[in-house]
């Protein structure tokens, strides 16, 4: 079986798209998940199945959403192995005494276009920098996510892509209950 990770689009955000992390629990397995765990509110999913690509995992999880809640839903599934390649190719870990508590990945739903990347470095950003690596841009927000211009859905806006963001404490955290389930099999 391979390890997944899910990280869902909004949901439990000011009451708005509220899932109870025990449903999700339940509604992944009942797609056949096996091994499911959920990691805060936000709307983390690390699971195992043998079924499926990231792409159809992505569909499947935003079909039972819709079909269990009426509301839309957009699932960034990453792979072990991709996340392990997203958390060690953060450029800014690369800098003497930067402060992991300000970096943050945002997750897209696929490459953006050339042009769309120079128009968000356009972005009045302040002191805020960001480095596209795939589908993710590493963010380093210094003054904290919550003053940034780089915001989700500015970055939505801009790149014309679905995208979700997870500061770096949460995406080490997902790599390390995906990986300790590997750990745990071997």
């Amino acid at each position: 079986m391979a390890t997944y990770i899910a990280m869902l689009r909004g949901i439990n955000v000011s009451g708005h798209k509220t899932i109870k992390m025990q449903d999700l629990r339940t509604l992944c397995n009942k797609l056949g998940y096996r091994n499911v765990q959920t990691y805060v509110q936000s709307g983390n999913i690390v699971f195992e199945t043998r079924k499926g690509t990231p792409a159809n995992l992505s569909k499947q999880i935003s079909k039972a959403i819709h079909d269990a809640y009426g509301f839309d839903v957009p699932a960034f599934i990453r792979t072990l192995e991709e996340m392990q390649r997203i958390i060690s190719a953060n450029p800014f870990l690369k800098e003497k005494n930067i402060d992991q508590s300000k970096l943050h990945v945002t997750f897209l739903s696929e490459t953006p276009q050339a042009d769309s990347l120079r128009e968000l470095g356009k972005v009045p950003a302040g002191q805020d920098r960001f480095h596209t690596v795939h589908n993710e841009i590493y963010l380093h927000c210094p003054n904290g996510y919550g003053r940034t211009k780089l915001s989700n859905t500015m970055i939505e806006k801009t790149l014309s892509v679905a995208a979700t963001t997870r500061n770096w404490r949460t995406s080490n955290t997902l790599l390390e209950i995906a990986s300790t389930r590997t750990t745990e099999k071997n």
